[in-house]
């Protein structure tokens, strides 16, 4: 049987007991590892411009996802197995230090949500580790979230996964480089994912038709209300239930993920997902790998913001 089929009936197995609810925490174990190694894709997508070292963050101050081992372990595995990548993990915020982020060829944000007070990761942990006067931390902190703005403008990559989007989320110089901020999300539900353009090289991965998934239904504000970013992925705003207040977004499109270049850098956006049950679906792990091509710039493709 093949692995997509598999996930498809493993997928309508978790529908059936897990509508509009969180689904049931996974154990990082040899076993689950050994699944998604199977899963993983045998070879990479695009011809490869040579080895590169990608950093694989995944500090939280603020919400800590149960997903966040799986996903670093998830990118150690298909990064490892592509050939192509040395995947270096760490939750050490000196790695954002300017001649630390040149050890890397593309920076990942695993989940690296921040407090809602700032909402900004950086000072959360320098607060946490430091007394020192609060103008000269936020400085520092300012500091860091410049250097990593200025790697990706000088040519690094960078990828972020689900709630890394909130890691500089009151930043309007982060949003600009993610493409928007996190607005909120209602429970975790059932919903179709659908390719904005099936042609693109991005998402090939997937069926014309798009799939099915389950996970928390992110919605945006800010840069994002702009456009400038070339969208990958959406969901239908009409089939999300629970919205907050009703369906007050007036698009019918809301985008689960894109890309967008900065610089002489390039970045990518998903938001899938909350749940290690999603990265059974060898097509997701696809999707990640080719992602992973892309900030380090091996893949060629359109970038036309959606908002031109």
């Amino acid at each position: 049987m093949k692995p997509s089929l598999i996930y498809g009936i493993l997928f309508l197995f978790f529908c059936g007991i897990s509508q509009a609810q969180d689904l049931q925490e996974v154990s990082l174990d040899d076993s689950w590892k050994l699944k998604i190694q199977n899963l993983a894709p045998e070879k990479s997508t695009f011809k490869s411009s040579g080895k590169k070292k990608v950093l694989i963050f995944s500090l939280h101050t603020g919400f800590e996802h149960w997903v966040i081992p799986h996903t670093e372990e998830m990118l150690k595995i298909i990064g490892q197995k592509s050939g192509i990548f040395e995947m270096v993990a760490s939750k050490n915020i000196e790695e954002f230090e300017a001649g630390n982020l040149e050890n890397y060829d593309a920076i990942i944000l695993n989940n690296t949500c921040s407090k809602p007070d700032h909402r900004n990761l950086f000072w959360d942990k320098l607060r946490e580790e430091s007394n020192e006067d609060s103008v000269i931390l936020m400085k520092e902190a300012l500091q860091l979230e410049k250097n990593l703005l200025d790697y990706v403008a000088n040519g690094g990559g960078l990828m972020v996964l689900h709630g890394g989007i909130t890691t500089q989320n009151s930043s309007t110089e982060f949003g600009k480089l993610i493409g928007g901020s996190f607005d909120y999300h209602p429970p975790q539900q059932n919903f179709r994912v659908y390719l904005e353009d099936p042609e693109h090289p991005l998402v090939q991965a997937f069926p014309k038709e798009g799939f099915e998934h389950i996970d928390e239904p992110y919605f945006y504000k800010n840069a994002y209300d702009k456009g400038d970013f070339k969208p990958l992925l959406y969901f239908k705003n009409s089939e999300i239930e629970k919205q907050r207040n009703g369906q007050t977004d007036p698009r019918e499109k809301i985008y689960v993920a894109w890309i967008r270049s900065e610089g002489d850098g390039k970045v990518f956006y998903a938001s899938p997902s909350h749940n290690a049950q999603s990265f059974e679906n060898p097509d997701l792990l696809q999707f990640y790998l080719d992602g992973m091509q892309y900030v380090i710039g091996d893949v060629e493709c359109d970038e036309t913001p959606v908002g031109r």
